[in-house]
């Protein structure tokens, strides 16, 4: 499984490509970070960011993209950045049919360093263990796009059995209920 990471900011929004399968070595494909000016226009920045990540989506060619959920903050022109930023990552995986996970900061640090409550040092010195780097990648955004991608391959095969098991209890909900009109139906025709 291939998967982009992707830390989502208008200065600063980090991408990390991270394979490999749930149990086993990991190894980083790329690791970086897409900038934009912070005295440019909003909409340019957007733009940029979307040109960046289309370029990682590109080189990389990714089966899944992972983005870090956008949390309240007590900066509300921070948390629109992040929000836009995020949108534009969506919007390029989308376009191109590629899946998206959104994964929460707290559960990143949790299966990365085994505690929600990990700081950047502690993300990034993990990152630099796991996919056996000689340092941290730098800057934060950077190890922290390669943390969501690490948390998705070893979230995804829960995941895809917890969505399997609704979708089949959905189903059997379905058939239940279809079911009593059925023989209903059939009953009246043969009678």
């Amino acid at each position: 499984m291939r998967v982009l990471g992707v830390d989502p900011g208008l200065t600063r929004c980090g991408v990390g490509v991270v394979e490999g399968v749930a149990g086993r070595p990991l190894t980083m494909v790329g690791v970086g970070v897409v900038r934009t000016p912070p005295d440019a226009e909003l909409s340019h920045r957007l733009l940029a960011v979307e040109q960046g990540l289309e370029q990682w989506l590109d080189e990389h060619q990714p089966e899944f993209v992972a983005v870090e959920r956008v949390f309240s903050q007590h900066n509300v022109s921070t948390v629109m950045g992040t929000a836009q930023a995020s949108a534009v990552a969506m919007l390029c995986a989308a376009r191109r049919g590629i899946p998206v996970a959104l994964h929460t900061p707290s559960e990143v640090k949790a299966a990365v360093t085994g505690t929600g409550r990990a700081d950047k040092a502690q993300v990034g010195a993990m990152v630099t263990r796991l996919l056996r780097l000689s340092a941290p990648p730098k800057p934060a955004d950077a190890a922290d796009a390669l943390a969501l991608a690490i948390c998705h391959i070893w979230r995804a095969p829960a995941q895809n059995r917890l969505q399997q098991a609704v979708d089949r209890h959905t189903a059997q909900k379905t058939v239940q209920r279809t079911a009593p009109r059925t023989a209903h139906a059939t009953k009246g025709r043969t009678a």
